[in-house]
């Protein structure tokens, strides 16, 4: 597993690309984090269901509530490059 992002207000930009990071810390409720781990439950179902032909999901679009929440997005480890 690899974790990349983008800082606060970068990833809109044209030449904006992700950075790898070591370590993410979340700040949520327990709530949000078992919602969080219903879409990750969720997602990688999907990916063995789907196979080389998953492309990704975003948390936002899975789960209500999460429109206003920095983005979280599962990426098959298959996949070449981000």
């Amino acid at each position: 597993m690899k974790i990349c992002g983008y800082r606060e207000g970068h990833r809109s930009g044209q030449d904006a690309r992700p950075e790898w990071l070591e370590e993410v810390t979340l700040l949520a409720t327990p709530a949000e984090l078992r919602r969080i781990a219903a879409f990750l439950a969720a997602a990688a179902d999907e990916m063995d269901r789907v196979g080389p032909g998953y492309g990704h999901e975003h948390l936002c679009d899975r789960q209500p509530g999460f429109d206003d929440s920095p983005q979280l997005v599962v990426v098959d480890a298959a996949t070449p490059s981000l």
